[in-house]
């Protein structure tokens, strides 16, 4: 008989062990530095039974096991939670003895309905300030733009808002009273073609996704939706950084959710301008200007950014020969912000806002995997966001101490390392053969 008995016990010393991944090493020593796990224990304080109920994840457990999911591209918290069990270092960094099991996905997704959108909110502002403290943060000027992410609703699932009735049976009823006693397949998808105005979202919702929104997405195709608007410091001593994130609904025009984001961005720097801690880093005067690209433009929107005092950079569609009759105030706003996108700087800057706006959307929803959404309801998927960019915010902070934001980019620099030393040993032995 080749079967063995596993051992009953295994001692402590013989558990395997790691050193801990260089990356997850000196991003602890950042939040240690900082005091981090203090901060958001005292933060979720209010949302935890003192006695008595189930064993919870701790906050800084928590929102490492959120900061993972950017740092490792992952896209779903039970992704996130068969990352922690598996890997030894993740494990480390996340504060988990050897012979303590990891949370499970479910432990995850009830810690995040637990604590409120307001405390998520507060930890994204914690990161900024570690930026500050870095030097990292300009805030003069602002670079404004948004995206969509798919959400986690099919289309084929919409019901009418007012009957509840689904799609199919919606389009059956309206065959059968074009005289179509017992529609095909086929002939629902010839009326589903024909019909005008069928994506409104004024008449149809998804039952379990009521905030997700019909829209266009960037390859042309059609999908519930969510829109993500990201407010991002394009200062010239700045680092890209995002200064603001919102979610707004996916049928919203950028005209109408721009002041909404200006809005978030100047509360993120006034409350980092009133911290003793980092008040001499931070412009106490709020954003100077913003960039945005054409589909921020508007008379209202110029107008609106003159009023506050803001100069706009913000490409101008071609709309023709233009009525200035009564719009005075409308026609030296537009005026200017032309004036402004002609010169020089305007030019720098809107080539600045291409490349560093681009790359958050980048790095957070491309390789930060979160392009498309698995959580559903606004206040979920926005709880995630802020922390998974906080991530993005945290590896910029890495990135100056290190020279990379992320693990993998620490593996692209020690074979960067290894190669170049192979390259020095051969130069150095063909040098001594001459």
């Amino acid at each position: 008989n080749n079967e063995t008995q596993s051992p009953l016990f295994v001692a402590t010393s013989n558990l395997p062990r790691t050193p801990g991944h260089p990356f997850y090493q000196k991003l602890n020593e950042i939040l240690a530095e900082a005091e981090f796990d203090s901060f958001v224990e005292d933060l979720c304080q209010k949302f935890y039974a003192t006695t008595m109920g189930r064993p919870s994840l701790e906050p800084g457990k928590y929102f490492r096991m959120l900061l993972l999911g950017y740092f490792e591209g992952i896209d779903s918290e039970r992704g996130i939670a068969w990352r922690a069990a598996d890997s030894l270092s993740v494990r480390s960094f996340l504060g988990y003895s050897l012979d303590e099991p990891a949370a499970d996905h479910s432990t995850l997704s009830r810690t995040r309905r637990l604590i409120d959108l307001e405390t998520h909110g507060a930890v994204f502002t914690w990161v900024l300030k570690r930026l500050a403290e870095h030097d990292l943060i300009d805030g003069k000027t602002l670079g404004i733009d948004a995206t969509t992410l798919e959400a986690n609703a099919a289309l084929r699932s919409i019901v009418r808002r007012d009957t509840k009735e689904s799609y199919e049976e919606f389009l059956t009823r309206l065959a059968q009273k074009s005289g179509i006693e017992t529609p095909t397949r086929e002939d629902l998808a010839k009326l589903d073609r024909d019909r005008p105005h069928k994506g409104s979202n004024q008449e149809w919702e998804h039952p379990h996704d009521p905030d997700a929104r019909i829209a266009k997405m960037k390859d042309g195709t059609t999908h519930l939706a969510y829109k993500a608007e990201h407010a991002v410091d394009l200062g010239e001593h700045g680092s890209g950084a995002v200064l603001a994130v919102t979610l707004p609904g996916a049928d919203q025009g950028d005209t109408a959710t721009l002041l909404p984001t200006l809005a978030e961005a100047t509360q993120q720097l006034e409350a980092l301008s009133q911290d003793a801690e980092t008040c001499d880093r931070i412009r106490p005067d709020g954003p100077a200007e913003v960039v945005t690209d054409k589909g921020y433009h508007s008379n209202e929107t110029m107008t609106d950014l003159a009023e506050l005092e803001i100069r706009s950079y913000t490409s101008e569609p071609d709309r023709g020969r233009r009525n200035w009759t009564d719009q005075e105030a409308a026609q030296a706003a537009v005026y200017a912000n032309r004036r402004r996108i002609r010169g020089a700087r305007g030019r720098r800057l809107l080539s600045r806002r291409g490349e560093f706006i681009e790359r958050s959307f980048a790095h957070n929803y491309e390789t930060g995997g979160m392009r498309r959404l698995h959580l559903r309801s606004r206040d979920n998927i926005l709880k995630r966001l802020l922390v998974h960019v906080s991530g993005f915010n945290l590896s910029l902070v890495l990135r100056q101490l290190l020279g990379i934001g992320t693990p993998r980019g620490l593996q692209g620099l020690f074979a960067s390392l290894f190669w170049l030393h192979i390259f020095i040993t051969e130069l150095g032995e063909a040098l001594g053969s001459v």
